[in-house]
């Protein structure tokens, strides 16, 4: 056992003290060492049950002939750090996370992990440390919130921002928007569309690293406390077969979740998360893979805010064992791919059924024949840029219109919401990439500003931040390389014609070769809007690129 090198021998006596002082008991010093990582706080409602998770873990750990030890992983929920200096460390702390586990696991020596995340960056982050610790490692979430009911119909937490520019516009009263207030959230859990939790839940599954329904048993049914002491089984399953995440998170196993992303429609985020995954186990992952996966790969599902469908109706529908059958019948899946189970892919799937297919679209008859994300190019985005697509419109599947430039998400939300903002527009928000933020804050305060104003259908917005799962319309994030570095988006000057074309891949600024080479010699860097220690230091490591700081430090500095 991997424990035992703190735990026998003379050597290790002083270690075992330290397990007396614990409570261990001999037979316990004899059992396997299995750290429950537990992301279980009281300010994120996607965490708010998770400790009711971590203790079926527990049991299923001990049934299973295991000894469960829990320490903490933080956790920051996106949708309160909105709008102010708080979106500055969500993304930041993904790579906290996975730091912090690795530090914790190796330091103990654990034997086998099971993690117990939930939301946006928790996720990621977790999955990135497994594949450091490779150890045998489970993970179970906490599970999506249920949809909320206003007015007779399904409602999200996207819906109250929309709500909130509905307002601004005139369109809503403040009652209206206090019933939304009031009713958008009704239980614990992620937030319940198809937005980056939720996503990065489902690809969890289609990775291999977490049991069926992971992605989509909904947070206050009983059969996810069933869920977790499966996963607590498993793991002690795992270890006696000696199965670890480098076996599971493979090359193949990376392209199947997002063969999965692109059926599901999933966040935009992903594209941060799936590079930053992959580089832990060397597969150095170009987001231009998105295309000809995508290509290939039929939207399946249009759940909110790209349609009326919600986590719960998924999960009832079949779940992504059920989309991932559906791809599998058409040749899309490599299905000899490891798993938790013990079991390939193929194996976990074969009896997968599609019980609703106006929630999982069959193969013959998908919303669209391409995927849910695509990554477009250009001389605006020549390292790329991120939109989703299936959260398109057709009218703004192809736009030009004039830019509206601004340096900042709040200069940009003042503009819409002061009516500033018109048809045909395309807004430009600049300087919010991982080093210009720093921190890559994420857009969706004024995506759904410019949807509650009534725009969503006329005004695209392009920048080199990032957009939730929450966004849609033509948003399109990530745009690399950023500001900050002298990337193009940085030399757009008021006015000038901005194309998108999304079936054809391209993101262009109708300016000359030469004037942007002009504009180029002109451009001063400008300092990062860093007002903390830990701001600081990421600004110094963030050195280009859009997927996050882990990717972007110098070799020597990984």
């Amino acid at each position: 056992m991997k424990s035992d090198n703190v735990k026998k021998g003379m050597q290790q006596a002083p270690h075992r003290s330290l397990f007396n002082a614990l409570g261990f008991t001999e037979e316990e010093m004899n059992k396997p060492m299995v750290g429950i990582v537990s992301s279980y706080n009281e300010i994120v409602p996607g965490h708010m049950n998770l400790d009711k998770i971590v203790n079926a873990v527990k049991l299923g750990v001990a049934e299973a002939g295991g000894v469960p030890v829990v320490f903490p992983a933080i956790a920051v929920c996106d949708g309160i750090a909105m709008g102010h200096i708080g979106m500055k460390y969500s993304l930041v702390t993904r790579d906290l996370i996975a730091d912090s586990t690795e530090c914790m696991a190796l330091a103990h020596q654990f034997d086998a992990l099971v993690m117990v995340p939930n939301c946006d960056k928790n996720v990621p982050g977790l999955l990135m440390a497994a594949a450091r610790i490779n150890v045998p490692t489970v993970f179970v979430s906490g599970g999506p919130m249920l949809a909320g009911h206003v007015q007779g119909k399904k409602r999200s937490l996207s819906s109250m921002f929309e709500a909130v520019g509905s307002y601004a516009a005139g369109t809503m009263t403040e009652d209206d928007v206090r019933e939304y207030e009031e009713k958008v959230c009704p239980t614990c859990g992620s937030c319940s569309g198809m937005y980056t939790a939720n996503s990065m839940n489902c690809l969890t599954e289609a990775l291999g690293m977490g049991l069926r329904g992971n992605g989509t048993i909904p947070a206050v049914y009983s059969e996810r406390i069933k869920l977790a002491k499966h996963a607590g089984m498993a793991v002690m399953d795992m270890y006696r077969k000696n199965i670890r995440p480098r076996d599971i998170m493979t090359k193949d196993a990376i392209l199947n979740a997002l063969t999965v992303d692109m059926a599901l429609g999933c966040s935009t985020n992903s594209m941060l998360h799936l590079p930053a995954i992959a580089h832990e186990i060397g597969f150095d992952f170009d987001i231009a893979f998105a295309n000809p996966i995508s290509e290939k790969t039929p939207n399946l599902c249009h759940l909110a805010p790209a349609g009326p469908t919600y986590m719960e109706d998924l999960n009832e529908a079949g779940g992504v064992y059920a989309v991932m059958k559906e791809l599998a019948d058409i040749g899309l899946l490599n299905t000899d791919c490891m798993t938790v189970t013990g079991k390939t892919v193929g194996e976990n799937i074969a009896n997968a059924v599609n019980k609703n297919p106006e929630v999982i679209r069959p193969v013959d008859n998908p919303y669209s024949k391409t995927g849910g994300l695509a990554v477009l190019k250009g001389n605006l985005a020549p390292d790329g840029s991120v939109v989703k697509r299936s959260a398109v419109c057709d009218e703004m599947m192809v736009h030009e219109g004039p830019a509206r430039v601004f340096d900042c998400e709040e200069d940009a939300i003042a503009a819409i919401k002061g009516g500033k903002i018109v048809a045909g527009d395309v807004v430009v928000i600049r300087y919010e990439g991982p080093k210009g933020g720093p921190g890559m804050r994420e857009m969706l305060n004024p995506t759904s500003a410019i949807a509650g104003m009534g725009l969503g259908s006329s005004v695209a917005l392009i920048t080199d931040g990032r957009f939730s799962g929450a966004s849609r319309g033509a948003s399109i994030g990530h745009v690399s390389p950023e500001a900050a570095v002298g990337g193009p988006i940085a030399l757009v000057e008021e006015g000038d014609i901005i194309r998108i074309n999304i079936p054809e891949m391209k993101l262009e600024i109708a300016v000359s070769d030469e004037e942007m080479a002009a504009r180029k010699a002109k451009w001063q860097p400008r300092e990062p809007k860093v007002t903390t220690g830990y701001l600081k230091r990421y600004a110094s490591l963030v050195t280009s690129g859009n997927r996050g700081a882990i990717l972007a430090l110098p070799e020597e500095q990984k």
